[in-house]
């Protein structure tokens, strides 16, 4: 059971209470995992372009060096399309980099399969909509929608 992260209209992410307002909601699904998952930066790869030009941060996890098997690493890459024009190949890049976010989903038996799917928000310039869809190693499918935005921090 993980504590609860909700998006807002506005993209960000925060905690989520209760019904009663009272307590901190929890989440028995894949949501907050996901959420966890896919919008925590994941260390570049040595030969991934940089946004900002001169910059040499890789950014990455502090999570990957405590995680129990040695490698492995958390996030997705998705941080690199900050600034990135509207074009077919960001969208593919994008469902990539949720793609390999979530594989560890498969590798721990949580799922069969994980599908994700990137389109252009129809309002917002900015703003990815990322769709993800995993089949559940126990049955069911769990499915959700999110918005990234491709603005530099």
């Amino acid at each position: 059971m993980d504590i609860a992260l909700t998006q807002d209209n506005a993209g960000a992410f925060a905690l989520s209470l209760n019904t009663q307002g009272t307590d901190l909601a929890t989440d028995d699904g894949l949501t907050t995992a996901m959420i966890l998952s896919v919008f925590t930066d994941r260390r570049a790869h040595t030969d991934d372009r940089l946004p900002g030009g001169a910059s040499d941060d890789r950014r990455g996890s502090w999570h990957d060096n405590v995680l129990p098997v040695a490698g492995d690493q958390e996030g997705s890459r998705l941080w690199l399309l900050a600034r990135e024009k509207r074009t077919t190949d960001v969208l593919d890049r994008a469902r990539a980099y949720v793609e390999e976010a979530l594989v560890w989903l498969i590798e721990d038996g949580i799922a069969d399969r994980v599908v994700a799917s990137a389109d252009w928000h129809p309002q917002r310039t900015d703003w990815l909509v990322l769709r993800v869809s995993i089949d559940r190693a126990t049955g069911g499918r769990y499915e959700s929608t999110f918005n990234a935005t491709l603005q530099a921090r």
